[in-house]
């Protein structure tokens, strides 16, 4: 059953966006209304609205609906300029280069993981993060990462929505769980993955933080227990702090194009 928001038509016109794209395949209505809050008129009109505004697309062979080419227009200019990766993409490229691993970049929607960039090592491996993919923030290295340092104040709500589901036989089961492992890590000042999520699948996370401590987002070196482990990836912490240096610097200067301007000019 999708969530039924309490901002009016727009917000449920959001909701019934994101309930076509969470089946990640061509839907029928049918299969909509199955799952749906509204009822079969209301559901109707927002469909028709959606794919008059070319926010969904309409499959008359097929009778099915996916997210339509406008979206893909505004994600490209939100990707462009709300997120890091433009910003983080040369950074994560190098360190990729240097390592030899997986590099992820993410940022935290909500009390979610997204990733929204990733560069693959020179031999891939299959996993589940992929950039525009949404991961669950308490049994990743980048999302444990981001949680360890976002304002205390969002931190126990963060918490209370994440679902504590069983992935592995490694996956934190509580938030008390999560909670010590977050005072770890910012006492640390990096996070793993220890086969939290994906048998396998480890890292090392750094976040992205501003000169006043706010977090950005993280990155990661991932790779897998098959060709390296904890302590092999722990060694690439100096690098990976030093990438996400860099992109904080880059944000910095990206936000303030004309800082070093003024100040050379005395402005």
């Amino acid at each position: 059953m999708a969530h039924v928001t309490g901002d009016g038509t727009v917000g449920k016109a959001l909701e019934v966006l994101d309930q076509v794209a969470a089946f990640g395949r061509p839907v029928r209505f049918s299969e909509l209304l199955a799952q749906s809050p509204f009822p079969k008129p209301t559901l109707y009109r927002f469909v028709q609205t959606l794919t008059n505004q070319r926010m969904l697309a309409y499959d008359p062979d097929r009778q099915t609906y996916t997210p339509g080419l406008r979206l893909v227009r505004l994600a490209h200019a939100a990707w462009e300029q709300s997120t890091l990766a433009p910003i983080a993409r040369p950074h994560i490229e190098a360190l990729s280069s240097q390592v030899g691993e997986t590099v992820h970049l993410a940022q935290l929607d909500h009390a979610h993981v997204l990733y929204v960039d990733k560069v693959n090592a020179a031999q891939p491996v299959e996993m589940y993060s992929q950039a525009g993919k949404i991961g669950p923030a308490y049994c990743t290295g980048v999302g444990k990462t981001m949680l360890a340092f976002i304002a205390s104040d969002r931190v126990e709500e963060c918490i209370a929505q994440q679902s504590f589901h069983i992935f592995t036989p490694h996956t934190l089961t509580g938030p008390e769980a999560l909670r010590e492992e977050l005072r770890d890590i910012r006492t640390r000042g990096y996070g793993f993955d220890r086969e939290e999520h994906e048998p396998g699948i480890i890292c090392v996370a750094m976040p992205i933080l501003s000169e006043s401590g706010r977090v950005h987002g993280a990155i990661s070196v991932t790779s897998t227990t098959e060709r390296n482990d904890l302590a092999g990836l722990e060694a690439q912490v100096p690098l990976l702090r030093e990438t996400a240096t860099s992109i904080s610097r880059d944000i910095h200067n990206w936000s303030f194009p004309d800082h070093d301007k003024k100040q050379a000019t005395g402005g």
